[in-house]
């Protein structure tokens, strides 16, 4: 008879959330180079954390210069990207977080097989709108006057496609307004799927009317 310890892995995902306050989830912001995924899903995060709320953002900068370093813009490589990509939210929600996700994601198939793997976990799929011209024309990084001049291969938008969602469970006009109003407009839809309460909204409506 061994002298060790005995010992199980007790705690579910419910008991980790239950002590944040929050139910867990998956944001997963989409769109072009250029549509405002990361401005957006920062301020939301902001406004989470600012109200106590257990989050973590993932977007190419934390990823592919890390977890995905050996990986390059093949097909293939963006769909193992966003598979390793999923595999680590997954185990964020697992601890209990809300888990924002700031990636191009080109492929409706990659995107979905991202909605699979998350299983019983809320998975919101945020499809950050703006027609390629108006991408094309904001180009915080140069990335589409590389890709245009033929320094950026299998760009998104230029010469590698981008399938956007058919269904999302939002959708995020860029063009017609601005990213704190889409901020908030994510915000209330947590609310309304349940992942954060009442209280946690009123309060960043509060600081949000502040700022302004």
């Amino acid at each position: 008879m061994s002298g060790g310890l005995s010992y199980s892995l007790s705690l579910s995902r419910e008991a980790r959330s239950q002590i944040k306050g929050h139910q867990p989830c998956i944001l997963w912001f989409t769109g072009l180079s250029g549509a405002g995924k990361s401005t957006i899903a920062n301020l939301v995060e902001q406004r989470l954390n600012e109200a106590g709320c257990h989050t973590y953002l993932m977007d190419g900068d934390n990823i592919r210069d890390g977890l995905s370093r050996d990986l390059g813009f093949s097909d293939a490589d963006r769909t193992e990207n966003i598979r390793r990509l999923a595999e680590v939210a997954n185990l964020m929600t697992d601890a209990g977080l809300i888990v924002i996700t700031a990636f191009i994601s080109p492929f409706r198939l990659d995107r979905e097989m991202a909605r699979q793997l998350a299983g019983d976990t809320k998975f919101i799929e945020v499809f950050v709108d703006a027609p390629i011209e108006v991408a094309e024309a904001r180009d915080p990084k140069g990335l589409y006057k590389r890709a245009r001049r033929g320094a950026l291969k299998q760009f998104t938008g230029i010469d590698s496609a981008y399938e956007p969602p058919l269904n999302p469970e939002l959708r995020l006009d860029t063009v017609r307004s601005g990213a704190h109003a889409l901020a908030e407009r994510v915000l209330t839809c947590l609310e309304s799927e349940g992942i954060i309460g009442s209280g946690i909204r009123s309060l960043n409506s509060q600081q949000a009317g502040m700022a302004r």
